[in-house]
Parts: C-alpha cells; sequence; structure tokens
C-alpha cells in the first residue's frame, strides 16, 4: 500500500485546497453601516500581504494599512482578508497593488474617503511605502 502526501502526490490528483478555492472565489462583501451620517474612522491592517514582483518573481511582502470613512456600506472584515490574500499569486508591482485595492476598495463600498498605505518589507536594500488616497465628490 503507497501512502501518498500532498507533498509526494502526482500534480494530476491534486486538487484546489478548500482555503485555496475560498481565496479564489472571494470578493469584497459589504454590509450596510450601522451609523449612516456619523462620521467615524475604521482603521485595518493586514500584515501579511504577499505578491510576486512581475520583473523577478521573486515573493514581496506588505502591510496593508486601510483607513477609512464609511458612508452607506462597510467592510465586511473576513472578505477583506480572503480578497488580500488572493494576490499572493499574483505578478504585480508595489505601485499597482496598492492602486488596484484602492479601485476594488471604493468599487465595493464607496467611503466617504479612504488611504491605503502599503508599506513593503525592504529587499535589497530598498524599501518601498505607496500611499493612495480617494475622496468623494461633494455634492
Amino acid at each position: 500500500m503507497t501512502n501518498s502526501t500532498p507533498e509526494t502526490a502526482s500534480p494530476a490528483s491534486q486538487e484546489m485546497k478548500y482555503g485555496e478555492r475560498i481565496i479564489a472565489e472571494g470578493e469584497l462583501i459589504t454590509f450596510p453601516n450601522p451609523r449612516v451620517g456619523r462620521r467615524y474612522n475604521i482603521d485595518i491592517t493586514l500584515p501579511e500581504f504577499t505578491c510576486k514582483c512581475p520583473f523577478s518573481g521573486y515573493p514581496d511582502f506588505a502591510t496593508i494599512h486601510i483607513s477609512y470613512v464609511p458612508d452607506e456600506r462597510v467592510v465586511e472584515l473576513k472578505a477583506l482578508k480572503l480578497y488580500i490574500n488572493s494576490y499572493r499569486d499574483r505578478y504585480i508591482s508595489h505601485e499597482e497593488s496598492a492602486n488596484q485595492i484602492l479601485d476594488d476598495f471604493v468599487a465595493a463600498c464607496n467611503p466617504l474617503e479612504v488611504t491605503i498605505k502599503a508599506d513593503f518589507t525592504p529587499r535589497g536594500n530598498v524599501h518601498t511605502v505607496v500611499e493612495v488616497h480617494h475622496q468623494k465628490a461633494s455634492s
């Protein structure tokens, strides 16, 4: 009898793990702001962001800071975590990752304002911080 582990199983017999499936299907989910009309900040830190350099293929690591003032919708935290995890195998620059997160966040919950700060771990003696901001136009 052969004992097959995930490390030794043939690629054809390996199927997507449940966590990978959930991440691949993930999208930003929102719910109604319980205090519409009250201006308040929500600060979220995601310290395990990873993506791949589009030039070298090396992994990049960052802490993503999201600070926003909600309007009518608030982002659901587990969905946000899964969305952020979806970047881990993506070939994307530091600049584009911060901008894409901002665009997707604004599309999902249309906050009054939001700042995304991507603080990348130094690699090759270079430390990059990309900060992008969106503010809803006044009516």
